[in-house]
Order: C-alpha cells, then structure tokens, then sequence
C-alpha cells in the first residue's frame, strides 16, 4: 500500500512554504516576443542568478524565496529593461517586460541596493544563498550543514556537530525540498545532507507559518535543486585537509524544455569525525556518503510533478577517554538513511493552487562495543520508518493570502540495547550485571492549519493557527495560533517587525522506549521513569531592520517560556542519549547583525549574540536513575540550560582582490558553557589532562571563553562560457587556540574544538 500511495503521488515542486516564482514574459513594443538574458537579483536573499528566456520570450524561476527582486533584462539592439518586482505568494507572480529600441529607456534603472531590505518580513529570517554556500569554510565530514548554520546569531553548535536554536535542545527542525525531517540531523546520529548538494538555505527562528510544528526551536529549509538550464551541465568537488580528511562530490543534470533529471554522489573520510574529550583523539575515524537522484516533469502550464530519492550512510568510532583508550575499548556507530519524497502541484487558477506531497524512508542506527570496553559493553540497534503526507491549497484574494492544509505522520519505531558491565566499581552493587532489551511501537501524528497573509499599504500580517494531535507512548493535542506583524517605514528604509508563536513540540525519538520500558526497574531501587510528554512554548519575538546605505542592521529581542523543557542524557561515553524534561525554562536575549552584501570589493557580516536561559528542576519527564532521585523530583532549585552562553560574536570579511581572486578573514568567540563538574580536582586533571582542565573556570562552573580565527583565499583558475574552475585553501583556528566546548557535563560530557587545521577545495563546473 505504501509503494501504490508513492507511485499515485508522484510528485513535482520541491520549493518551501516561503517561496514562490516568477513567470516573466518579454516582448517587444508591437508584442512579439523577444528571447532576452534576464539577471534576478534580492540582496536580502541572496540570491544572484543569470537566465535566458526561451524563444516564445518567456521564462520561469522556481525557488524564490520571498521577497523584492530586481530583474534586469538586456538583449542586443535594446534598451536594458530594470524593475522591481515582489515575490509574497506560492502562487506564480506574473510580470510582462516591454523593451524599447535603444536609446530609448522604458523603465527607470533600479539598483540592486534597493533589495537590501525586506518591508514585509514579519520573521526573524536568515538567508545563506549559492554564492555564501560556494565561498564557504571547510568542514569536517557530516558538518557542512551545521556549520554553516551556526554563522546566524541565534545558533550555538555545541559537541558534535549539535545545533541549539536559542537554548533548545533536540528542538530543529529540517525542511529538505519541502518535506520536513524532525530527528536529530548532527553527525553523531543521521547521515548528513551535504552542503554542495544545496542550493539554497533559509533559517528561521520566530514567525513560523502554521503549517510548521513538532519541533520549533529552529527550522532550516534547504533547497537542493537549482534552477533547471536545459542541456547537460555538470560539477565535481574535491578537498582534503588536516586530520586525514578527503571528500569528493560529484553531480550531473539534463534539462529539456519541462523536465529536468539530476544525480549527485558524495563520499568523506576523516581521522577526526567526532569532538574528542582528550587531546590525543584516540579513536575517532569516520566516514559517509550518500547517493541521491531528482527528477521533476512539467505538464502543460498547471501541472508539474517529479521525485527525489536518496540513500546515505555513515560509519565512525566513539573517541576514547584516556581511562578507555588504555583498556584498548573500542565502540563503532554506524547510521543509514533511505528515502523517496513526492509531490504534485496543479494551478487551478491564477488565484488557486494545491500542493500534495508525500515522504517515506527508513532510517536506523547502531552502536556495537568490543570486549575490552570499560565501564560497560555496549550494543544498541534502533531505527524509525516513516511515511508523511501533506496536502495544502493556497488562494488569493483582495488583500489576502490564504494557506490551509493537513499533513499526517506514521512511523514506527523499533529499539534493541544490550549491556555487560566490565567495572562493577563504577555501578552500585545492586545493579544487574547485563540487560537485553528489545521493543517497538507506533508514532501516529495528525495536523491542520490556516494561515492568511494580509498586505495593507505598509503593513503585513501574517496569522495563523494550527492543531496537532501526538500519540506515541502518551497521548496529546493542542491548539497553537501564531501572529506576525511588520510595519515599512519606506522613506527611513526601516521595517519594524514583532511576532509571537505558539509551539507544541513533540518528543525526541532517540531510546524514548528505552527509557520508559518497565525492564529497566531491575536496574535498582533508585529507579524512577516518567512519560516524556510534548513541551509547549510561548515565543515571543521583536525586532527592527534599517537599511544604512549598502548595509543592513538587524536587532532581535526575544523570550521564550517553556513547559516540559527538553533535554537529553548521555549514557557514559557511549553516545546513547535518552530523552528528559525539566518542570520549565525561561530563555531570553539580544542579537544583532549587520550585513554588507556588497560594498565595491568588500562583503561580509557580523554578528552578536546575548542569551540567558535558566531551566527549573524538578525533572518531570525521562528516565532517573541513583541515588539523588528523590532530590530531583522533588526539588524546586533553578540552574542554566546546557546552551546558556552568554556571549557570542562572529563575524567574517572578503574582499576581492581582483575580478576573479578574493580573500576572507572571519572569527568566532563564545563566553562558555555551564560546567556540572563533579569530583576533585587531581581526579580530572588525570582524567584529561592538565591543558584541558585549565580551560575551565571551575569555581565560576564555566568552560572559559573561546576564540577561533580563520582565513580563506579563493582563485577563479579558468572562467569560460561552459567552464570554471575554482581553487580554494583555507586555514582554520590559526592561533592554535585550545577551545574546550563542554566539560564534564552530566548530560554532554567532555569534548575538545579542533586545533589549527587546513584545507583545499577545488571545483570544476561543466
């Protein structure tokens, strides 16, 4: 049934719910048509693309985020053509252009400053387009992605390649080609999406439509394909870099005149996969790839459907402690993920337009341990197969923007852990020496929602409101309305803006029945599981974008209350992490950002971050076991969240040097992270090391601050009509600064940022 359902869905446009396109159609002053090159510019977006009409004069550019384009059309023999034109509806935006003989000028010239700033984004919104992906730093394998979300203020990438949107945890949320993925996507627990398959990026972290929910810390729409171009056009990636790092990439696409059919591959090794918790980086190998393959079919003008299929896997070792590494332990994880998404869209009218779209994929996880591991033998085999369908129908009328929909969410999931223990000093004595477990059970989640989008003069408001209904091993539901309001002040070039969410947050599904299974009360007395129910959340968000010439400042004040706060506990120095939830947090803060998209040869941003978040025992949800049980359940005491960093600047500066060399030079400090450290302190200068433990202040229960500079240089080496090849090397940590990201921490434990590393990327475009 399953296979019948994706076959009858096949599907089409993979854009997200904050995007449209643009249908534009060029002629001359008597209406013939005219096969003109266009260049679509949105500074605000950036996005910066070079296109043709077709011979009939008309074109078609999917993908657009919303916003204020200028579109600029030339053609031999006329004069250019520059306007503006607003992109605010999934429905196609029609523009006819009319291009008069030369020297006569239709239009007035418009600059592409002018799209430097949105007077009708009510969100806190960022964008990371083609050109910011292409110039980005290296990563180390199985954080391209994460990486480059954590650039926006707001984000802090904890151990692992983990991101916390504004203190949550576990609370992200991927949109990948329309279709949303609410698991954790870090290194450590999903194959990941790599960043020379995207084309485009947008993160967001209040004002979220209603058609978003289960996880609202953050959501990352990702766009993997570009505009289609007819013909065969291809690319292939290669770096490799400090720590035995190489990756390779490679992609190809057809286009014809309404279908277009790509296939991409990559595959990565690095000797430094994980955040190791000691400097030797004992065991820490790991690799990936990932297969996947587009295709998307236009029928006539109201129809268009197509798929994506993609399989990737990933393989890696668990980094040994010193304690570890001398017993010779060794832990490998692997993950694999396959799926296949579907749409199909139909334009009913100018006015109408449905949208069905449908994912299944399976995804699973393991971890195995060898004999000489130590506390404990570890073995985990966990996975969750899925099919969501969404369907949504959007209209225009007047002033308004309707978006009304459903989706549905089956999963199963299925979990083995088996332990034998090795220190029987480490446990109480009562603790069974091994444990098998082995169960599975069904997630089933319902949605509805509305939203309107309502333009009147210099104001936008965007309201909403949607329902969910969770079952897994509890069973909720809940209302959640969502309003957001934008005020353009044009002549001062200034956009006000406030927005306040409503969030139903389901869950995370990592060991979420191991935690709750009855066969853990063998473990002791001390055991106490309670149901890790939904965290509901009020979000509140304001804040002010000025245009200051060819730069724009934003300023973002925000507050976050939470019910049920979602956390995570880490089992030893094995990975596993078991779901939990305190009584409450209280998460507020200040961010700033000032972007210059381009000022002559220079173009950068930087931005500062200020966030307090404060959590409220007692535990409320997860599994709790030893001897402070009582203590937490009963207890009242207030602590900071593990993400409560106060302090966060980052920034980065390029400048090109000639037309086809630039150079770059960006920074990233953090005030720390709260340390739970327990012990003396000989214990854990023996344990880590004594470089390590004079990273932490531990009177103050702070990892001290961290600082991280690094520079970059790209060259254009061959620029022709079909061909490019492009050289880029970049330095990393250049200080050599020893960076601990957490310490001892009772739920993340101890794990070490990278040393001064380098890397070099070559690209060649066919």
């Amino acid at each position: 049934m399953s296979l019948f359902l994706l076959l009858l869905l096949a599907a089409a446009q993979f854009g997200q719910s904050s995007t449209g396109e643009l249908h534009l159609l060029v002629t001359d002053s008597s209406g013939l048509p005219v096969q003109s090159r266009v260049e679509l510019v949105s500074e605000a977006n950036q996005v910066r693309e070079a296109l043709e009409t077709g011979p009939e004069g008309t074109l078609v550019a999917r993908r657009l985020p919303f916003g204020k384009y200028r579109v600029e059309v030339s053609r031999t023999g006329f004069a250019t053509f520059s306007g503006l034109v607003d992109i605010r509806s999934t429905l196609p935006t029609e523009y006819t252009v009319t291009l008069g003989v030369a020297p006569i000028q239709t239009e007035v010239t418009v600059s592409a400053d002018e799209t430097i700033l949105d007077g009708r984004r009510s969100s806190t919104v960022s964008r990371i387009g083609p050109e910011t992906i292409q110039h980005r730093l290296s990563a180390l394998p199985g954080r391209s992605l994460p990486d480059l979300v954590n650039t926006q203020p707001g984000w802090l990438l904890e151990a692992n390649g983990i991101l916390h949107p504004r203190g949550s945890e576990y609370q992200v949320q991927y949109v990948i080609d329309g279709l949303p993925i609410t698991d954790n996507r870090s290194p450590s627990f999903a194959p990941e999406v790599e960043a020379d398959d995207v084309h485009a990026m947008s993160i967001l972290t209040a004002g979220y439509p209603a058609e978003y929910g289960r996880k609202l810390g953050g959501v990352i729409e990702v766009v993997t394909a570009g505009e289609a171009r007819r013909g065969l056009h291809s690319s292939i990636v290669a770096s490799g870099g400090s720590f035995g790092t190489a990756s390779g990439y490679g992609t190809t696409q057809y286009g014809w005149r309404r279908a277009t059919l790509g296939v991409s591959a990559n595959i990565s090794g690095t000797d430094r996969y994980l955040d190791p918790p000691v400097e030797e980086n004992f065991t820490n190998h790991g690799s990936g790839s990932q297969l996947s393959a587009h295709f998307e079919q236009g029928l006539g003008d109201a129809d268009r459907f197509g798929a994506i299929v993609r399989h990737g896997r990933a393989d890696f070792l668990v980094p040994n402690e010193r304690v570890q590494e001398d017993a010779g332990q060794r832990q490998d994880r692997n993950s694999h993920e396959t799926s296949a998404q579907f749409s199909y869209q139909h334009i009913f009218s100018s006015s109408v337009l449905g949208d069905l779209r449908a994912l299944v994929r399976d995804l699973s996880a393991g971890l195995s341990s060898n004999e000489l591991s130590t506390p404990i033998v570890a073995l985990q085999d966990r996975g969750l197969r899925e099919t969501y369908v969404k369907g949504t129908v959007s209209a225009r009328h007047g002033v308004h923007e309707w978006k009304g929909g459903f989706d549905l969410d089956a999963g199963t999931i299925r979990e083995s852990f088996a332990y034998a223990i090795t220190d029987p000093d480490r446990f109480a004595p009562e603790t069974p020496s091994s444990l098998s477990f082995n169960d599975r059970a069904h997630d089933r989640e319902q949605a509805l929602f509305v939203q309107d989008q309502i333009r009147l003069d210099a104001w936008t408001i965007n309201a909403g409101v949607r329902w969910d209904h969770y079952r897994l091993l509890v069973e909720e539901h809940a209302v959640s309305p969502r309003v957001g309001v934008a005020w353009n002040w044009a002549a001062a070039d200034l956009v006000v803006r406030a927005s306040y969410d409503r969030a139903f947050q389901t869950p995370a599904i990592e060991n979420l029945l191991l935690a709750s299974s009855p066969e853990l009360d063998t473990l002791g007395d001390s055991v106490v599981r309670l149901p890790v129910r939904p965290s509901l959340g009020n979000f509140i968000d304001v804040g002010v974008s000025k245009r200051l010439g060819r730069l724009r400042l934003d300023v973002t004040q925000f507050a976050r209350r939470m019910t049920q706060f979602a956390d995570d506990d880490v089992l030893l120095n094995t990975g596993v992490s078991f779901p939990i939830a305190f009584d409450r947090a209280h998460i507020h803060g200040t961010e700033v950002k000032v972007d210059v998209p381009r000022w002559g040869a220079v173009s950068g941003s930087l931005s500062y971050a200020n966030m307090t978040g404060v959590g409220y025992l007692p535990i409320t949800g997860g599994l709790l076991i030893g001897e402070d049980v009582e203590e937490s359940l009963e207890s009242t005491d207030r602590f900071p969240i593990s993400q409560d960093q106060h302090h966060t600047i980052r920034g980065r500066v390029s400048y090109q040097v000639l037309p086809r060399a630039w150079v770059a030079l960006g920074g990233a400090y953090g005030s720390g992270l709260p340390v739970e450290a327990e012990g003396n302190l000989d214990e854990a200068i023996a344990q880590y090391g004594a470089r390590i433990v004079s990273r932490v202040d531990i009177e103050a229960g702070r990892v001290r601050p961290s600082f991280s500079l690094d520079a970059s240089a790209g060259i254009v080496v061959v620029q022709q009509e079909t061909r490019r090849l492009r050289l880029q090397a970049d330095v990393l940590n250049l200080t050599n600064r020893l960076n601990v990201i957490n310490f001892a921490g009772l739920f993340s434990g101890t794990a070490l940022a990278p040393p001064r590393g380098f890397a070099v990327r070559a690209q060649f475009d066919f």
